[in-house]
């Protein structure tokens, strides 16, 4: 009998446990169900306050509609349809797209990670759309505060940019994979703020930039911009503009563009003249300059070039014809001249040459060689 007795208290012991147990769990996810309900809401508020401060400075953001979920270590905003005007842009623009999601862990609210749906639309205010942009895949992240965020990340797969004017669609863009990251930079010895980019591109295709970038290629290129201070959304040629008017920069770090069988590595400095055009210079090394050369019409450019007149000019004073055969000369061997001016190197098992690309007021030049002009960026 002493044994059933001491059995059954086991048993009721064992019973209060699991009893106590049971209370302590449902507590713990009682107040953990609270605890994100307060989050979901602080969320939904910090969104409302957000868009207001950002509708007092002409950013103005609309939901169609507006959920919230994630339960239970996730807060996650889902907006349909979005629809962003930013009517402090010089012109202004609207800009739409179907959804975005944006979530945070609980346990990490200053990392927000967010998926969009395309094809988003810009055009201005009233017009039909002037670009629209599509991808396979669109997701972006941002760490640090709203109001003032550390490090930017935006990852598409299978991007297309398209332009479109009077019914016709002009690509201006396609590629596998993109990738744009900023985040900011240590000031600079001369004290100088700045932000890091990095644009990674796979099989990227940009006629709108040259014919030559027709062919897909592939790019890693890293800079530092000094003189620009935030993440604040607002159009390149004002960010540019205001880059300039601190006296600012374009550190490249780092460049590498592929393409068939040309290969071009490079790094250097870059500033913006009143005008908005380049001045500078980046020591490039290539392989493959004759293939280079001739996708960018280089010989046409050096038989056109203002100074290549000048100097035929002066050579048919000295003896009429001189300056066509010269021009001729210099058009054919234009390859091997530059090749003769650079120095020999070896990029990536294979044969190169390394020179500078100077900029000067937006023309380029490939050692002495003029290879082209890059339009105003502002």
């Amino acid at each position: 009998m002493p044994y059933e007795n001491t059995s059954i208290k086991s048993r009721r012991r064992a019973g209060r446990r699991y009893t106590v147990l049971l209370c302590v769990v449902f507590a713990v996810v009682a107040g953990w169900s609270l605890f994100w309900k307060y989050a979901a809401d602080r969320a939904a508020a910090l969104i409302a306050d957000w868009k207001t401060r950002e509708a007092s400075i002409g950013r103005v953001y609309d939901c169609g509609s507006q959920s919230i979920a994630g339960y239970p270590f996730r807060i996650e905003v889902t907006c349909a349809p979005v629809s962003a005007e930013f009517r402090n842009f010089t012109p202004p623009l609207d800009i739409k797209l179907p959804r975005i999601l944006v979530a945070a862990q609980i346990y990490q609210p200053t990392l927000l990670i967010s998926e969009f749906d395309g094809p988003v639309s810009v055009a201005s205010p009233g017009k039909a759309p002037e670009f629209e942009a599509t991808w396979r895949l669109g997701q972006s992240s941002v760490s640090g505060l709203p109001t003032a965020p550390e490090r930017v990340s935006l990852v598409f797969d299978a991007p297309e940019l398209d332009h479109l004017a009077d019914g016709k669609r002009e690509v201006w863009l396609k590629a596998r994979h993109l990738e744009l990251h900023g985040r900011r930079a240590a000031p600079s010895d001369d004290g100088k703020a700045g932000i890091e980019t990095a644009l990674r591109l796979e099989q990227a295709s940009i006629p709108s930039v040259h014919p030559a970038a027709a062919e897909p290629l592939d790019a890693v290129i890293d800079t530092v911009l000094r003189g620009v201070k935030d993440f604040a959304p607002k159009p390149w040629k004002e960010r540019l503009r205001e880059l300039q008017a601190a006296g600012g920069r374009i550190e490249v770090t780092q460049a590498r563009v592929a393409q068939g069988e040309i290969l071009a590595v490079g790094a250097g400095t870059l500033t913006l003249n009143a005008g908005g055009r380049l001045d500078g210079q980046i020591r490039v090394t290539i392989a493959g300059l004759e293939q280079f050369l001739d996708k960018i019409g280089a010989k046409q450019m050096v038989q056109t070039s203002p100074a290549l007149d000048k100097l035929a000019g002066a050579l048919d004073r000295f003896a009429p014809g001189l300056g066509n055969a010269a021009r001729q000369q210099l058009s054919e061997n234009l390859g091997a001249g530059i090749n003769a001016l650079g120095e020999k190197a070896t990029l990536e098992g294979k044969a190169a040459v390394s020179l500078p690309l100077r900029f000067d007021d937006g023309a380029m030049f490939l050692g002495p060689i003029p290879i082209g002009k890059t339009p105003a960026l502002f």
